[in-house]
């Protein structure tokens, strides 16, 4: 797509109502100690 860059510093997507607020603060707080910042950068984790 034009204009789309993967420059950005990582994105951390769950669907509205799948996941317990609590879950969804598990499963950042993993993402926080497996990858370091220059890991995520461009990367889009699901959750």
């Amino acid at each position: 797509m034009a204009g789309m860059s993967k420059d950005h510093p990582g994105v951390a997507y769950f669907k509205q109502g799948s996941r317990s607020i609590g879950q969804v603060i598990e499963m950042l707080i993993l993402l926080y100690e497996i990858y370091t910042p220059e890991d995520m950068v461009g990367m889009v984790e699901y959750l």
